[in-house]
């Protein structure tokens, strides 16, 4: 668990920022979750390396925000996923229930606050988890 959602962001990140120090210019969005933030009964393994991940995106923009480079991370909630295929139709109803939303997100919704944080005109944006979630967690 770790290795995969933590190391690899982490070595994703180290191997690209030589290409982005060089062109004083690179945007990095790390994917964490919403147990990253608020930790998730059951589930403490993935959230520490969540949690890890929006350590790493601070840590990151800090060093790398002189350099052009803006370090951001979304956190999604639950999303319609192969991850989340096992739940039934009233495991999803439950948790959208307990959504303000009322609703279940789905992968174009963290596409599009990737597409946003990606942009150019989004330069002053550094640092930030930008939680996808419905308001599960606020």
């Amino acid at each position: 668990m770790i290795s995969v959602n933590l190391s690899g962001a982490f070595y994703c990140c180290r191997s690209a920022l030589p290409y982005m120090i060089r062109r004083h210019y690179g945007r990095i969005i790390n994917i964490s979750s919403m147990w990253g933030q608020v930790g998730g009964s059951c589930e403490v393994h993935y959230s520490a390396a969540k949690a890890g991940i929006i350590g790493l995106t601070k840590a990151l923009a800090m060093e790398e925000g002189l350099s052009g480079i803006t370090v951001n991370c979304i956190a999604p909630g639950v999303i319609r996923t192969d991850m989340t295929s096992s739940l039934s139709d009233n495991d999803f109803k439950e948790l959208a229930d307990q959504t303000p939303t009322g609703t279940i997100g789905t992968p174009e919704d963290i596409a599009r606050t990737a597409l946003f944080l990606a942009d150019k005109n989004s330069s002053f944006i550094t640092g930030q988890v930008i939680g996808v979630n419905g308001g599960f967690t606020v």
